[in-house]
Order: structure tokens, then sequence, then C-alpha cells
């Protein structure tokens, strides 16, 4: 039998489909991160070119694997030997069949929101890639654009200073400075309130609290 949270979480992403459909996204809602991982590799045509952001989500759920364990072009920054040889693998990415990555945050009306350091995988998402593929655990959905937003800067931003071990002003206190520190994740800010083409961006709703 399903628990309260678990039939909160379907509910809730029923209702996410539903608006991020009226945003031209396509959207599917997955209980699991297993379900989700079998989802989005059914999304992905063997032989495609296949690259992704900097997402804890995608490689806990071991989709960066199973990518690499399959019939894919993978382009996969990680193997990049020199800051050069990473930055050139960005730039490969953006030309792929399918571009992995989470989102930061996402509002109840279906609003993606973004920050990003380098700038490849908001990039990724305006355009370049032929598709996108977002994954998303509900741990990651704000009531209104203003609330995604401040999670995006206060909660993921934070905890992704300390995970690329940069020093700046919320790696000594937790909390966001709006800093202008050379090692600032806060480069690009982006919005994504419509798809267009209509589809490109495919959004996974996970029921399982994934990332940061």
């Amino acid at each position: 039998m399903n628990t309260p949270i678990e039939k909160r979480n379907e509910v809730l992403g029923k209702t996410l489909v539903e608006k991020l459909e009226a945003r031209q996204f396509e959207a599917y809602y997955c209980p699991t991160a297993k379900e989700a991982l079998e989802k989005a590799l059914s999304l992905v045509p063997e032989k495609s070119s296949v690259s992704w952001g900097g997402s804890i989500s995608i490689r806990d759920m071991g989709l960066t694997k199973a990518f690499h364990a399959g019939d894919y072009e993978v382009i996969d920054r990680d193997l990049g030997k020199s800051p050069e040889e990473i930055a050139d693998l960005h730039r490969q990415g953006l030309l792929t069949d399918y571009f992995i990555t989470s989102t930061n945050a996402i509002s109840e009306d279906g609003i993606l929101v973004n920050i990003d350091g380098t700038g490849n995988r908001v990039a990724a998402l305006c355009f370049g890639p032929k598709n996108v593929i977002v994954i998303c655990g509900l741990n990651k959905v704000a009531p209104t654009l203003e609330g995604a937003v401040a999670r995006a800067r206060s909660t993921a931003a934070p905890i992704n200073a300390f995970r690329f071990m940069g020093k700046t002003p919320c790696v000594s206190t937790g909390i966001c400075h709006n800093c202008k520190s050379p090692d600032c994740i806060c480069s690009q800010f982006l919005i994504s309130r419509f798809c267009k083409p209509a589809k490109r961006i495919k959004v996974i709703l996970v029921g399982e609290e994934l990332g940061y």
C-alpha cells in the first residue's frame, strides 16, 4: 500500500506533468529513480550522441553508467584531462542528439530555474542539442517562481560550491552572499518558462529525493 508521501507525490507529479505540457514541455512522472532511469533510456535511441552536465541526480541513479555501457556515442566531460580538453568537450556536448541534465528548481506552475557557473548546462537548455532530458526529484519543487529562484540560490548553489571546493563566501557561511568571487558558480541564471520547439525539452519528474 502506498504511503501518504507516495500518494501525495503521485498527485503532485500528475499536476506538474499537466503544467509542463501546457508550456510545451514533454513531461513524465516516475515514482522511483529506477523507473526514471528506464524512462530516460527509452527516450534515447541507440547510436544517438549523448552528453550531460554536472548533475549529481543522473550520476546517482546510474544513468551516466548506463549510457557508457550501451550503444551510444558518449561525450563525457568528466574524462577531460585538462581544463582545455574539458572546455572542448563542453562545446561538443552542445551539438549532441541528447543532452541530459537536472534542474536546480521547478515551480509548481512548471517553470524551470537553473544557475550555472561555466554556462554549458544552461546553454544546452536554451539551444544546441536536438533534445534535452531533464530529470528532477520532487524535492526540488517550489511553490512559486520566486521560491524556485530562492531554492536555486540558497540551497543548490551553496551545496554545489562545497562540491566544487570553491573559495566563496557561501562555503564559509552556508548562505548566498550575492558574491563576485572568482570562484563564483552563480554566473548565469536561466528561467525556462516555455519549451520551443515544442517537446524539445523532456522533463522526467521523480517521486524520490534526487540531487540538491
